[in-house]
């Protein structure tokens, strides 16, 4: 199945909702970053968050980034994503292992313990909005639920989940946003808090293989949700050795010149998709020149 975000609206427009299948994001960040089992969940949960919240913002140019400083193990994770559900993302430890938490599952809240969350949205501004709570829980869905109703103001339910398979890769992943509009009606309200109260597991939802529409009619069933948008997601980083190239030049001409002297190719890893980029010492040579 490919992945994809559905965009809904229920209640005669009382609800907006959205919903997401992300597998395949998932599974390219895991192989990409070499992740253990509770770091491509942790992760996997926020590219899974960044996907859909990079599809609400409205500017083609328009970039979010979802950014968790920790005390747990892995340290810290971040997601950049734009308005065209392209996403991106690394662990700052990505082999972190923890055994599994009192259910049974995997312990994203144990690998992240305290921390911050932070969501910055730049949309072509002076300054960038930049929104932050602190974690809540560490298990990343309910973080974000606290997020969006005290920095945004928006009662709203996050549900994230990841699945692995017995040899570690990516059995399914995906998730849905459900948000309430500021003129929604207490009945509303009531109705949803209830279906939402009765609704199994993320994990459990995936683990049926049912798809993103299939999850909001579950859950907004009786409030007729109508489904207004399809779009495609995907992880995806624009890296290029030309891009690599401008943080190299802007290192500075004494730095450079060390790299030179020490006669060795220079190897520089992207953060985000882990491609490696090498630079002899005659590359190095044609930066500085570049930079006079």
């Amino acid at each position: 199945m490919k992945d994809y975000i559905v965009r809904a609206t229920a209640a005669d427009g009382q609800i907006r909702a959205f919903a997401i299948t992300s597998r395949n994001i998932v599974e390219t960040a895991r192989q990409a970053h070499n992740t253990s089992p509770v770091a491509t969940a942790a992760l996997g949960r926020l590219l899974t968050a960044g996907a859909m919240m990079g599809a609400m913002m409205k500017g083609a140019e328009d970039i979010l980034t979802l950014q968790i400083k920790c005390s747990g193990p892995i340290g810290g994770l971040t997601v950049t994503a734009n308005s065209h559900a392209d996403v991106k993302g690394f662990a700052e430890n990505p082999g972190v292992m923890l055994p599994p938490n009192a259910k049974g599952k995997l312990d994203v809240g144990g690998a992240l313990g305290l921390g911050i969350l932070s969501v910055i949205k730049d949309m072509g501004m002076k300054e960038p909005y930049i929104g932050q709570t602190e974690l809540k829980t560490g298990e990343i869905a309910e973080d974000l639920t606290y997020y969006f109703a005290n920095s945004e103001q928006t009662p709203s339910s996050v549900g994230l989940g990841v699945l692995m398979e017995r040899n570690n890769t990516v059995k399914q992943a995906g998730g849905f946003i459900i948000q309430l509009m500021p003129f929604a009606e207490d009945a509303v309200i009531d109705k949803l808090e209830k279906k939402l109260t009765m609704m199994e597991s993320v994990t459990s939802c995936l683990d049926r293989g049912i798809s993103p529409e299939q999850m909001l009619k579950e859950l907004l069933g009786e409030l007729e949700p109508k489904i207004l948008e399809e779009t495609d997601t995907r992880f995806f980083c624009g890296c290029s050795k030309e891009r690599v190239e401008k943080a190299i030049a802007s290192i500075g001409r004494k730095d450079l010149n060390e790299m030179i002297q020490e006669g060795k190719p220079v190897e520089i890893k992207c953060h985000f998709c882990n491609t490696a980029y090498e630079f002899t010492t005659e590359d190095l040579k044609t930066i500085i020149k570049r930079s006079k």
